[in-house]
């Protein structure tokens, strides 16, 4: 089983990775040996997970969530899935 996981860092910031031992990957982020972005933001606490079948599709989930803004990934975070439909609408108009 592989995890894409979202980690919220000392400083309010989200961390978005993927991992198939998500407790051994938590523990190696708090002890500073995780990512740049999460060593200097100590400590960190798991808020968000989901499993997948194959670590493709853990990376594939993970990059998209990457791209998203502070404020939705707050909506997923939290289960706030009306928020999260109202800031996944299309942001450009095309012509």
């Amino acid at each position: 089983m592989w995890y894409m996981y979202i980690l919220k860092c000392s400083d309010e910031s989200y961390y978005v990775g993927h991992t198939n031992n998500i407790q051994e990957r938590i523990k190696r982020h708090n002890t500073g040996q995780g990512a740049k972005w999460t060593a200097c933001r100590l400590p960190v606490k798991l808020v968000y997970e989901e499993s997948f079948q194959s670590e493709n599709e853990a990376i594939k989930r993970e990059s998209q969530i990457k791209h998203w803004s502070h404020k939705k990934k707050n909506a997923l975070v939290s289960g706030n899935f009306k928020m999260l439909k109202a800031l996944s609408g299309c942001r450009s108009v095309h012509h």
